[in-house]
């Protein structure tokens, strides 16, 4: 693992992977079946087969691995729809000693917009290694999805998490104590943009917040685009996870009628998605780049949006990791990641140095 400078993807000579076990390419190829059986014809997700396909896991009282998980309703009864999260905490040998309260990590999963969920086992067990390792609570949210809703329902939801954390009233009482003064956004791919705007949101609105503070932004391999094909998206398109095709029914099912990628969802360089980032509140970001993902050169344009309105950024560079490495512990940068996250939350700026 490096910081920026990786060498860029045409480098790779048409590689489209790096090397990887049988147990790897399988689980890879799973989810790329996963994906594709489920999208019909007319723009729909037969979620039906998909709940088949990937049926969650249950939240466990009971700690595995040193960390216990509920699922709480965060609406509560006050919204039009359920809003429903999983929240995962050390406990047993692994809970923190002494009675300092845990930082708090809200965190996005992946899928498109459309895909997987806070139940999924990939996420369950991701949510649960940084709840151990972090010695922190871990709020994931399950978000609506597309194309049954469309932007701005994740945001929404998003936004609707901080809100309850913000409530000491909302926490649960036989949990440890939360300190929300200390919270993190995390995500990754299309969980890493709806941290970026909720991160966005929560700027803008501040003065509202009587507790929480967020501290920094986890953006793991954002989901970004345009209308433009990028050199990496040429060079990589077929790479594991993600394809050109894929991306373009993501964004057709997730942006409203009519939008194209010139929209603030998507481009985080435009001129609409700056409400927000240009203040002070909008927390430091450490983005983090694969070399064998297709979507690195919207990274790295998103990083220098951030850049240029004096945000604070760190760049981590994986040059051997594909899109979504993060979720196969089994890889080598999947556990130096984890480490980087752990440095993140136990110091007291999130974001590192520019």
């Amino acid at each position: 693992m490096a910081d920026a400078g990786a060498a860029p993807a045409a480098a790779k000579a048409r590689r489209l992977a790096p090397p990887m076990s049988w147990r790897a390419r399988l689980s890879i190829l799973a989810a790329g079946y996963l994906t594709d059986a489920t999208r019909r014809a007319d723009g729909t997700i037969n979620r039906r087969l998909l709940t088949f396909l990937d049926p969650g896991v249950p939240a466990s009282a009971a700690p595995r691995n040193g960390v216990a998980s509920r699922d709480i309703d965060l609406h509560a009864g006050h919204g039009p729809l359920p809003l429903r999260a999983r929240l995962f905490f050390p406990a047993g040998a692994h809970a923190s000693p002494g009675p300092r309260p845990l930082p708090v990590v809200v965190f996005f999963h992946g899928g498109g917009f459309a895909y997987l969920s806070a139940a999924s086992p990939a996420y369950d067990a991701a949510c649960r290694r940084i709840a151990r390792h972090c010695a922190a609570a871990v709020l994931s949210v399950d978000y609506r999805r597309s194309p049954e809703h469309k932007f701005p329902a994740p945001y929404d939801d998003g936004f609707s998490a901080l809100r309850f954390l913000d409530n000491p009233k909302n926490h649960p009482a036989d949990i440890p104590q939360l300190d929300v003064s200390r919270c993190f956004l995390a995500g990754d791919s299309a969980g890493a943009n709806i941290a970026h705007h909720v991160a966005r949101r929560y700027a803008m609105a501040l003065s509202s917040f009587s507790h929480l503070r967020i501290l920094g932004l986890i953006s793991i391999q954002p989901f970004f685009g345009g209308e433009e094909r990028t050199a990496s998206e040429l060079e990589l398109d077929g790479a594991p996870i993600v394809s050109v095709s894929r991306c373009d029914w993501m964004w057709r099912a997730f942006l409203p009628p009519g939008a194209d990628r010139t929209h603030e969802a998507c481009a985080a360089a435009g001129a609409a998605a700056a409400a927000g980032v240009e203040s002070a509140a909008f927390p430091p970001a450490v983005v983090v780049v694969g070399g064998y993902d297709p979507l690195q050169d919207w990274q790295r344009r998103y990083c220098e949006a951030l850049r240029a309105m004096g945000k604070e950024v760190r760049v981590l560079e994986y040059p051997e990791a594909i899109h979504a490495f993060y979720v196969f512990p089994e890889f080598a940068e999947s556990r130096d990641l984890m480490l980087r996250i752990k440095e993140i939350v136990a110091g007291s700026g999130g974001g590192g140095r520019k």
